[in-house]
């Protein structure tokens, strides 16, 4: 079982007052147990629901934890007595089951609180008793003021709302205010089971009540005596001497805690003020180095517009330079074309050129063979020319010009 948390009580592990401030709800519980089927609801650790078993025909402790029935089933147990886990808002029971249905400090955990006082009024015989307690919002809230609101409460309850709440299903409600009280006890030396008690008469005032206390019932009730609970450790006087020196022990301990404090608060405050003499110093070196950033500052900001002319220089720069490469593009593009048209024209000329070489070696050959010809001609007029002047000359020849016979041929 896991440690005391303000949820659960777990025997031994929480003070005296708080265990007999819940052990007295059940012993006021065992004077309506007798002899009945009794239904505990969040019984917890179970130590409740053991200390009503033989009071009861038969005894059933519910709860929403199946850790917690565990621990109850193992430390807690009775041969008319068993644990069951399931929830307050949807008991598990057939309707009129029992007698006297206990809910003690459940109903604050719940965000449905009123599923559990319509499943009590169900599962209650027609002259069953609901029996609950919870704490008193407007004192609980007041006593919590330094720890805060307790985590697991999810709806407490005012001394009228709580009323309100219980009057809405069952018709009727006795109410009780639980304290703690002062009291003085004689207690025989002679143990003896009887005890006669006196109240003084007084008003109750539920405003500055601990608990509300309630039996509830479909029935007419037979009246609502006070109930005082006396644990065996009711000395009030020798509790508060042990309460004493448990605070004079804190107080001894707060005292030696606050030497030291001291002590740490002196080395703390010569601490503060080194560092407070560094921090001046860090200060000083601060405001000299923020001097230096200053001046810094101006002359970046000077090297900054500087830059800005310079970024602005070279923009125009960039622009001009782009506007001649431009041009140098567009020129380009123009000589391309004019040398890829003068391409063209020496391709078309160059063709032309191939031809009138054709031609022209077409002419050579015909000038060689005019050549040979002319050649052969003249070689031929020489041999005709020889031939003449071999036949000018022959005496045949001159004979037929003497005797006018021949014609006229090379005539002189």
């Amino acid at each position: 079982m896991k440690e005391f948390t303000g949820e659960r009580v777990i025997p031994g592990e929480v003070d005296p007052d708080l265990w007999n401030e819940h052990l007295a709800r059940y012993a006021f519980a065992a004077r309506l147990a007798s002899w009945k089927r009794v239904l505990e609801i969040a019984c917890g650790t179970g130590y409740g629901t053991s200390y009503l078993a033989p009071e009861t025909r038969s005894i059933i402790g519910l709860d929403l934890s199946h850790e917690a029935t565990l621990y109850a089933t193992s430390h807690f147990s009775a041969e008319n007595l068993r644990y069951l886990t399931a929830s307050a808002a949807a008991l598990p029971f057939p309707n009129h089951s029992f007698d006297l249905v206990i809910a003690y400090e459940v109903i604050e955990h719940l965000s449905d609180w009123n599923l559990l006082l319509t499943e009590a009024h169900r599962v209650l015989r027609p002259g069953g008793q609901l029996v609950l307690s919870t704490p008193n919002k407007d004192y609980y809230a007041d006593s919590r003021k330094q720890s805060g609101p307790n985590p697991y409460h999810l709806h407490e309850f005012t001394y009228s709302e709580f009323r309100n709440a219980l009057e809405a299903v069952f018709p009727h409600v006795s109410l009780f205010l639980q304290n703690h009280a002062d009291g003085i006890v004689f207690h025989p030396i002679t143990p003896s089971a009887a005890a006669s008690i006196h109240l003084e008469t007084s008003t109750a005032d539920p405003a500055t009540a601990h608990f509300f206390l309630a039996v509830c019932a479909n029935a007419p009730q037979t009246g609502a005596p006070a109930f005082v609970y006396l644990p065996t450790a009711a000395n009030v006087l020798r509790e508060r001497e042990l309460h004493i020196e448990r605070l004079e022990g804190e107080l001894a301990l707060k005292d030696s805690w606050l030497s030291r404090t001291k002590a740490e608060h002196e080395k703390m405050v010569a601490l503060f003020r080194e560092q407070n003499d560094a921090l001046e110093a860090s200060n000083r070196w601060s405001a000299k180095v923020k001097a230096e950033l200053q001046a810094t500052g101006e002359v970046l900001e000077a090297k900054q517009a500087e830059l800005a002319a310079l970024h602005q220089e070279g923009q125009r720069m960039a622009a001009g330079y782009e506007e001649a490469i431009a041009l140098l593009k567009q020129d380009n593009a123009e000589k391309v074309s004019w040398a890829t048209r003068t391409e063209e024209h020496l391709a078309a000329k160059s063709i032309e050129l191939s031809h009138s070489v054709d031609l022209l070696h077409e002419a050579e050959r015909t000038i060689e063979e005019r050549t040979t010809w002319a050649r052969n001609l003249d070689r031929e007029i020489a041999e005709l020319r020889d031939e003449l002047a071999r036949i000018h000359h022959s005496r045949w020849t001159r004979l037929g010009r003497i005797l006018r016979l021949a014609p006229g041929v090379g005539k002189q």
